[in-house]
């Protein structure tokens, strides 16, 4: 039997890059895919090819994350069509870098807003389903420099140490009803963003990386992969990293 055989799973920011990753991976698993992006364009049409392909439900949904209004009008979409949400990653997010001093009101909002706050809005949507249903798992998209900090980050790095405050305060609230939230942090991975990157700057993060390599997509679904299944049945609460061993 699969890991996920009959589980839905609600993903938002998922029509490329790592949420695209963990929608594929759990979709090869069986679970049935929700997923949410800003727009629906050819990328989420892609994707929604891809997951159906491996012969699960799949269904993307248009959905400005970091709208309350918006989130709970998807939710209730998404409950029509799938009828019970068993998983929700948070993983939609973005990063508009710059040191502090030259960060505008803007950057450090919108960071904040569609990292954190969308996080806040699909935890309010769906918690009084995985309630009643007693049992669910909810997985925040952190990252290394939510733990660590980074320069020219404080933006981006607050909203990941945001998710785990957020994670660890939903694991408490919601435990006794059987709901599970953890996070995953993590570090260099090879993504579109970070493919544009010089050889030279890739090379240097290599280089403090213990095992010499960026993850891929694909490392960090296997980490969403356990926390969404029951193999992570007694795990609530906790920051997995998924660094190569970057941040320890």
């Amino acid at each position: 039997m699969k890991l996920l055989e009959g589980k839905v799973a609600v993903i938002t920011g998922a029509a490329r890059g790592i949420g695209k990753a963990v929608a594929l991976k759990f979709a090869s698993e069986g679970a049935n895919i929700a997923f949410t992006d800003l727009k629906y364009d050819e990328n989420m049409q892609k994707t929604e090819e891809e997951i159906a392909a491996l012969g699960v439900k799949v269904k993307g949904y248009a959905s400005n994350a970091a709208n309350f209004a918006d989130t709970h009008s998807v939710v209730e979409a998404i409950m029509a069509d799938f009828g019970r949400i068993d998983v929700l990653v948070n993983n939609a997010g973005i990063t508009r870098d710059t040191l502090m001093l030259r960060m505008t009101e803007e950057q450090w909002d919108m960071v904040l807003n569609i990292n954190l706050k969308s996080a806040f809005n699909f935890i309010h949507a769906i918690s009084p389903i995985m309630m009643k249903q007693r049992g669910g798992s909810i997985i925040n998209m952190s990252s290394v420099v939510g733990v660590s900090g980074n320069a020219g980050q404080c933006n981006y790095s607050a909203s990941k140490a945001g998710m785990i405050g957020l994670a660890k305060s939903i694991a408490k609230e919601m435990g006794p009803r059987g709901v599970r939230a953890n996070c995953v942090a993590p570090g260099f991975i090879i993504t579109e963003m970070t493919a544009v990157l010089p050889d030279d700057v890739k090379e240097a993060w290599a280089k403090q990386i213990p095992l010499r390599r960026g993850g891929t997509p694909e490392d960090v679904a296997n980490v969403c992969t356990f926390l969404a299944s029951d193999l992570s049945s007694y795990v609530s609460g906790q920051v997995i990293h998924c660094c190569g061993g970057m941040n320890m």
